[in-house]
């Protein structure tokens, strides 16, 4: 069926096929339609195929592994590729429909006919997996649709060792679910070679003529259980009984075109035997296998190798900001913004003036409309990124006085330069796990390509967590892909209970190793700007989670002046410029940190001689310049200061770094709320209390500043003393 797919496809203009599918019958593709070479297969299977000679990369299961190749079939010459996938059912299907779409978009290909998404699944998967479920919601979405996609369902009937459809599911057939998308489903017999011929004929032919989904339900049978090893008997011994006596789908077929007098006989048995010669030597077998020229070749050559804390300049003049202040507050002849909205854009062209600080909705959309004019693409998707779940960000706007919904939004950042980057900002479905693996898909395609996912509370990723688990944290050390893909995840404890306070950094923290992702918490608007134009700017492509703010959107410590915008770059420690040899440091990161400024700020003098200084980025972690600011602090008590429970937030994965990093004569504490089993309390006088015993303990008893002399004087003969 998918050979058959291949030779048509590129009869109505498909240059490019991205395939998904999960295990079974994975080695068949690889090696009948991709051309793989049998013997690196079998070198596979005996522990003998090296992947990298990088020790960070540990490699994954043959069943896991993708390809690419060229083939010239009917029509053109075309690039297939099967996508990398884990052990997690049906997840790899939006990934896959993420990178056909990116691709599509290079190829400026509006109608979406050019690149052919396949995704193959598993029948009790299918009905199963709510993924599968999210991924078609997508497939008539403006800002995901890929032009359709053909599904191919292996009904063997087998699921894992269910057979009996009232274990299975609640519809008649496997593919009900296709409903929800108007999707035609064939149901095919998968004896009857000709008639799955026939389907994938027809299949395709929907597809390119109406731009929508169609399924194909591939009724067949797995003579083997769920795998090579499995004995199905065990729990289907009435249908393993049929398969057993089953002479096999080849056999069958031989038998028929014997009969019809197009084989003469014993000609089967020759093709099998040549087939079988083939494997043995271990040549490729696909006939059709070409060398294309690709201008894309290497082109993520450039971001290997690289180190992660390579200087970036990412400052931009005064009289860019000034310039794209203008663009971005310029609306359309007529068009009527919402009053409150008129109110933003007015502020934002004063900050872009320098007439007041730039708040953190104006710095994001800066760093977009910078890297938008400088040739990069920009894409943002969340559920209600258009505005900002906070009402911070303003990058859709919508006329009040619109009377066709077709034209009531206008996106500034399309309408800065006529040669500008593509941009896309798209309020997405209610999904977490399909869109962001479908953002991982597209960002794993386009290296030019800023792709930001953000939350609508940080901890809604929690529904994505085999994403971030399987693909963001993993897929560089299992399949070497490299990925740029930016979560915004936002965070802060500000007493709106469990789920709306904690983005879980404590989780993201546990998947960093061998400078597999960053993980920043940028305290001030500048900082995003540099932060964001750093990710693009810089050779470097790694998975970027930010734990962005909510209440700190609009808190005017967190604004930054112009000047901060113009030079320099992204800050993964900012120290206190205001305090000299401390005798306590604090060291905290976000929101945190401003509160702590407030309470200090107010009592001067009570806590003189407290330096406060911002952890700006996590992991990989920042030593040197860490290492560098506590040096100006001989002595001096260190504390690391946190909003989350013990046994949460940063502090049991940071502990040992910070531990590296203290002076001679300094010692280490933390301050946080309890070990805790939820997030957050529920109750706004909880959190008051709990938050105000943080900020106490991180700034410690009062003192004086006579009493701060002599504590400072004790530890430098200290350590002149050694």
């Amino acid at each position: 069926m998918v050979d058959r797919l291949l030779q048509k496809a590129a009869t109505y203009g498909v240059r490019e096929v991205v395939i998904g599918m999960a295990h079974r019958g994975r080695l068949n593709v690889l090696v009948n339609i991709f051309g793989k070479k049998p013997s690196d297969l079998f070198a596979e299977f005996e522990g003998k195929k090296k992947l990298s000679d990088n020790p960070d990369i540990a490699g994954d299961v043959k069943y896991h592994m993708g390809y690419s190749s060229d083939i010239r079939v009917p029509g053109g010459d075309m690039h297939i590729a099967l996508a990398f996938n884990p052990s997690h059912l049906e997840i790899v299907s939006p990934v896959v429909h993420g990178s056909v779409r990116a691709r599509q978009d290079r190829r400026h290909d509006p109608e979406r006919q050019q690149v052919l998404p396949i995704t193959v699944h598993g029948d009790a998967a299918v009905i199963g997996q709510g993924v599968v479920m999210e991924t078609l919601n997508l497939s008539r979405l403006r800002g995901f649709t890929t032009g359709g996609a053909v599904r191919i369902v292996i009904n063997n009937q087998v699921g894992f060792t269910i057979s009996d459809p009232r274990d299975n599911r609640s519809s008649r057939y496997c593919t009900d679910v296709a409903k929800i998308a108007n999707a035609p489903v064939m149901h095919v017999n998968g004896d009857d070679l000709e008639a799955v011929a026939f389907a994938a004929d027809l299949a395709l032919e929907y597809r390119q003529k109406f731009g929508k989904d169609v399924f194909i339900d591939l009724i067949c049978f797995r003579r083997h259980g769920h795998n090579e090893a499995d004995d199905p008997t065990m729990t289907q011994p009435i249908m393993y009984r049929a398969i057993k006596a089953h002479p096999g789908t080849r056999a069958l077929y031989a038998q028929q075109l014997e009969k019809e007098g197009v084989l003469a006989a014993g000609e089967a048995q020759a093709l099998e035997n040549s087939y079988r010669d083939q494997l043995d030597q271990g040549s490729p077998v696909v006939a059709e296998l070409v060398d294309l020229p690709d201008a894309r070749a290497g082109e993520w050559d450039i971001y290997k190798d690289v180190a992660w804390n390579q200087p970036t300049e990412t400052g931009i003049s005064a009289e860019r900001i000034h310039e794209l202040a203008d663009e971005l507050t310029q609306l359309p002849e007529g068009f009527q913004p919402h009053r409150g909205v008129a109110k933003v854009l007015e502020a934002r062209r004063a900050m872009g003036r320098g007439e007041q600080p730039i708040d953190w909705g104006m710095g994001e959309m800066l760093a977009y409309a910078s890297l938008l004019t400088e040739g990069f693409n920009v894409r943002l998707v969340g559920q209600d990124s258009g505005r900002g779940t906070f009402v911070h960000r303003h990058a859709v706007l919508h006329d009040q006085s619109a009377q066709d919904p077709m034209n009531e939004e206008f996106l500034s950042l399309a309408h800065l330069a006529p040669e500008q980057g593509r941009v896309e900002v798209i309020d997405s479905t209610l999904s977490e796990e399909g869109v962001m693996a479908f953002e991982y898909g597209y960002s794993t395609t386009d290296p030019r390509t800023l792709v930001l996912w953000e939350a609508q509370f940080g901890d809604f990723a929690n529904g994505a967590q085999a994403v971030i688990d399987q693909f963001l944290s993993a897929g560089e050390s299992k399949w070497q892909r490299l990925s740029g893909l930016v979560l915004l995840l936002p965070h802060g404890y500000e007493g709106a209970g469990p789920e709306h306070s904690s983005a879980r950094l404590e989780r993201y923290l546990q998947l960093c190793a061998q400078r597999n992702m960053q993980v920043a918490v940028p305290s001030s608007a500048a900082q995003m700007f540099h932060l964001l134009r750093r990710q693009m700017l810089r050779p470097y492509r790694k998975p970027l989670i930010v734990m962005t703010p909510k209440s700190l959107l609009r808190n005017k410590l967190a604004m930054s002046p112009l000047a901060d915008f113009t030079h320099g770059g992204f800050r993964e420690v900012i120290g206190d410029p205001d305090v000299e040899r401390a005798r306590r440091v604090v060291i905290s990161s976000g929101k945190l940190h401003w509160e702590l400024t407030e309470a200090r700020d107010a009592d001067k003098e009570g806590y003189a001689g407290t330096a406060l200084v911002r952890l700006e980025q996590i992991y990989p972690f920042p030593a040197e310049a860490l290492s560098a600011e506590l040096a100006r602090h001989p002595g001096a008590q260190v504390v690391w200061a946190q909003e989350e429970p013990e046994n949460q937030g940063a502090w049991l994965m940071i502990r040992g770094d910070l531990e590296a990093v203290l002076q001679s004569g300094q010692s280490l504490m933390h301050v946080s709320r309890p070990r805790a089993a939820s997030t957050a309390a529920g109750y706004a006088h909880v959190h008051a209390q709990e938050q105000a015993r943080v900020i106490a303990g991180a700034l410690g008893e009062r003192v004086s500043g006579k009493d701060v002399a002599a504590q400072i004087e004790l530890a430098e003969e200290a350590k002149a003393q050694g």
